[in-house]
């Protein structure tokens, strides 16, 4: 879903990231990522492979949450976010500016169908719903339900009832894609030397 209705410069797909070191994720249901500015983006086996200074966000998308589901979703974030990114300064006709800072990515869960109360096995949030998200959160999609959001800054947890979370989703993601800009300039060299060893 999301792949089709993302503005065209991004990108979202099961993929493998990669950093510049030769070091990669586990294989993560959705990664979004800049389609535009990317100067590659790696296929094998079928298999798509994303340089890690192209990737907005990843999301693990599951039929149902539990403890085990959400520590295993936070291995494979962790994954990702563990990786090398480069930055270089943006040559222009006057020079050149800064590096860009790299850019946060972001991460969620999304949850195609819920039954229950959710017990997510992380750090207590808001006992009176049963809801525990996993650290450094920042979307949970629950079908049919709404959406949940978090911040690593001031750890604030907000739940948003409504009959479309998906959509409500699609568009707090467009959003936060076009704050963050375009990614860093791709130390392409760095990858290079990794590729040419």
């Amino acid at each position: 879903m999301l792949d089709t209705y993302l503005p065209k410069r991004y990108q979202a797909a099961n993929a493998f990231v990669v950093d510049s070191l030769g070091n990669f994720s586990d294989q993560i249901d959705v990664v979004v990522f800049d389609r535009q500015y990317s100067p590659f983006i790696f296929k094998f086996n079928e298999q798509i492979i994303v340089p890690a200074e192209s990737v907005y966000a990843v999301f693990e998308a599951k039929q149902s949450a539990s403890a085990d589901l959400v520590a295993y979703a936070q291995r494979k974030v962790a994954s990702v976010r563990r990786l090398h990114r480069t930055s270089l300064p943006i040559p222009h006709a006057g020079g050149t500016y800064p590096a860009k800072p790299l850019i946060p990515i972001w991460e969620g869960y999304l949850l195609l169908k819920v039954t229950g109360v959710l017990h997510w096995g992380c750090r207590l949030t808001k006992p009176s719903m049963g809801i525990y998200l996993m650290d450094d959160l920042i979307w949970a999609v629950l079908h049919r339900m709404g959406i949940f959001t978090s911040n690593n800054i001031d750890s604030k947890f907000n739940f948003e009832h409504g009959n479309k979370p998906a959509t409500a989703f699609l568009f707090r993601l467009i959003a936060q894609l076009q704050f963050s800009g375009t990614v860093p300039m791709i130390d392409i060299d760095a990858y290079g030397k990794w590729l040419a060893n």
